[in-house]
């Protein structure tokens, strides 16, 4: 894999590399199901002051049924997004990641629709082409990364990814459009997998590793992973998240990658209270994302979350089908209740009505 890939920005390449808070932007509906343009700018607006690092757009949280011929609301919310970036203003640089899925040219177009839009990196889902051998999908890669920047995603089966193999990621990682992967399958052992793969590549110093565990997230970030590769020790770290989770509850995520952050520069020993925070957060992800359920509420369950901060007037999805499911609101107002540290709602309540106006 050899082609010229598209390079990033300097700046945006190494606040990447140094680990970013990436929330997966929800999509604002009015009671009609139409895209309510006030509040998913509110919702951008609120990302940035919190002090996310960047935003993904397009991505299953803002819902793949925005691509539907009959809602046609991609290139919008992409638009949107990347307006109200531009128009903050903040020093700090913004990495704007756009989701892209679909077959070969669906994908390419998706990616120059980004790239046009000014996103820097194309979020490479590989959901709904189960019938797709691994070489396609790496060719499939190959195209999209001649548009724009590539971050891969291993997204997990429950919601449309599949099983990937070892000998896919390593290959992916020598497509030097690869910046980025973004590790979603909900299980130890297909992290491990990607991890280990990026460390036996060539590229492995040029690739940032993201978590999308949103069940694991502090031990992922916490993790030095060690691997021998041809008599050398190599050492990875997953340096940020780009998750559903951190669409909720920013600028606590914001507090927490930098706590982590500080405890990798000094060396220092985990403190025991973090490993609970850990444990707290992944019960509190369980409620938002319906997992007892696997996972059929999780687009409701962060809208619910939003929509008790303010930030939206219902919970609607596209799907007049998706809702939370039988005893969800219970949980989630058990771990809102339980867990009140994990919430921002005092930082939300003071700025929302700017966000907003």
């Amino acid at each position: 894999m050899n082609m010229k890939a598209p390079a990033l920005p300097a700046k945006v390449q190494q606040a990447l590399q140094d680990g970013a808070v990436i929330p997966a932007h929800p999509l604002a509906l009015d009671a009609d199901r139409r895209l309510d343009e006030g509040r998913q700018r509110g919702l951008t607006r609120y990302y940035l002051d919190s002090g996310a690092g960047g935003i993904a757009v397009g991505v299953h949280t803002t819902q793949f049924a925005i691509r539907h011929p009959d809602v046609d609301l991609l290139e919008t919310v992409l638009k949107l997004a990347a307006e109200e970036t531009r128009r903050w203003g903040c020093k700090r640089p913004v990495i704007l990641v756009a989701g892209i899925c679909g077959p070969t040219e669906q994908a390419v177009r998706e990616a120059e629709l980004a790239r046009r839009l000014g996103y820097h990196l194309g979020l490479l889902s590989m959901g709904g082409l189960d019938g797709w051998d691994e070489e396609a999908l790496l060719e499939r890669a190959r195209r999209v990364g001649e548009v724009i920047p590539l971050f891969g995603f291993y997204l997990q089966p429950a919601v449309g990814g599949r099983v990937l193999s070892f000998d896919f990621w390593r290959e992916l990682a020598e497509n030097r459009a690869l910046q980025a992967i973004k590790i979603a399958p909900f299980d130890r052992y297909r992290t491990l997998d990607v991890v280990r793969a990026v460390c036996h590549s060539s590229r492995r110093n040029q690739i940032a590793l993201y978590t999308g565990n949103d069940d694991n997230i502090v031990p992922d970030l916490l993790t030095v992973y060690r691997f021998r590769v041809k008599g050398e020790t190599v050492e990875k770290r997953i340096v940020g998240g780009l998750l559903g989770q951190w669409a909720v509850w920013t600028h606590r995520a914001v507090k927490l990658l930098d706590r982590i952050k500080k405890l990798r520069e000094t060396g220092e020993p985990v403190p025991l209270d973090l490993l609970t925070l850990g444990g707290e957060l992944t019960d509190a992800n369980a409620a938002i994302f319906d997992s007892i359920h696997h996972f059929r509420g999780c687009l409701p369950g962060i809208h619910e979350v939003l929509r008790r901060q303010g930030f939206l007037e219902g919970r609607w999805c596209l799907d007049p089908d998706e809702e939370l499911s039988t005893g969800q609101r219970e949980e989630i107002e058990r771990v809102i209740r339980d867990y009140p540290y994990l919430s921002d709602d005092g930082f939300v309540r003071s700025r929302i009505h700017s966000w907003l106006s």
